[in-house]
């Protein structure tokens, strides 16, 4: 059954077409960028837009706050709400169910092609964000400015006792929004650790609307539902009368993985998201499932 459900979703034109739209709004913002050499100074805008101008190995971090806020999590809302609902909607449910198919494995195996798409999704959008970074905003100009025609990286001084020090640290490159040099490894790890963050962010999101799929048959219902809670959400998140329930609402979370660019690594709110995220999943998979599992098909 998960054969199948992942097969379908490979199959379905609509999956790369929506993964291809995520992937393209970075695509042109970098391109604005790179005409104008314009970019939101510190603070402002997009988180890292400000950066990218001096290093485009950090785009792929900039592209992830860029579809965060409203492309990812509609995608994944719409996905995640038709996997039940849209069953029911086709009148495909019930004769899913007539075959010597469970509920709960129909459940998990719709949960398994939610959660893959969302990987493909985040991982499409870091891997050609950094292609585009590269090749259109160029590498770091530290590194450029750092080398030596010679292939010396840095300038060489003489230190306290007559040593020489390096002015550039060998491939430290790349400045964290600290303001200290990390090595391309660094780098990496940072961007893979986001990348589960925000995976781990969407399930969330994702849990919601396969609950709502299970009450409704309305794939559409389902997806508006989960996003009207994330609207709902936000809008709680910067209001200061509902500061007694922002530690639990689900977005509140949403950004603490660019603390993972931070020398050192500020762990305290990305350990508070992992921990909101799971309980939003097993609540809302746990509630989905009762419901699910007691659920008169008809259609």
């Amino acid at each position: 059954m998960i054969t199948v459900e992942l097969f379908k979703l490979v199959r379905r034109v609509r999956t790369w077409f929506t993964i291809g739209l995520i992937c393209a709004l970075p695509l042109v913002v970098a391109i604005f960028i790179a005409v104008t050499h314009l970019a939101p100074p510190p603070g402002q805008g997009s988180a890292f837009l400000s950066a990218v101008l001096d290093d485009g190995q950090l785009y792929p971090a900039a592209a992830l706050a860029l579809v965060l806020p409203v492309f990812l999590p509609v995608a994944v809302a719409v996905v995640a709400g038709e996997s039940i609902a849209g069953e029911a909607s086709a009148g495909t449910l019930r004769y899913l169910l007539a075959r010597p198919v469970g509920r709960t494995r129909l459940l998990v195996s719709k949960l398994i092609s939610v959660t893959t798409f969302t990987l493909v999704a985040v991982a499409a959008v870091t891997v050609t964000s950094y292609a585009t970074g590269v090749l259109i905003l160029g590498p770091s100009r530290a590194a450029a400015v750092g080398t030596s025609p010679g292939g010396l990286s840095g300038s060489i001084a003489p230190g306290a006792g007559g040593a020489p020090t390096a002015g550039l640290q060998a491939g430290a490159a790349i400045t964290s929004l600290s303001g200290t040099p990390l090595t391309t490894l660094e780098l990496v790890e940072r961007v893979l650790g986001a990348m589960a963050f925000i995976t781990v962010s969407m399930l969330g999101v994702a849990a919601i609307a396969i609950f709502l799929s299970t009450l409704t048959d309305s794939a559409l219902g389902a997806a508006l539902g989960a996003l009207a809670t994330l609207v709902a959400s936000e809008v709680l998140v910067t209001l200061d009368a509902a500061s007694a329930v922002q530690p639990y609402l689900p977005t509140r979370y949403w950004l603490a993985w660019i603390d993972f660019f931070r020398q050192p690594i500020f762990w305290r709110d990305i350990q508070r998201g992992f921990g909101i995220q799971a309980v939003y999943v097993v609540v809302f998979l746990a509630a989905a499932w009762a419901n699910f599992a007691t659920r008169d098909i008809t259609t």
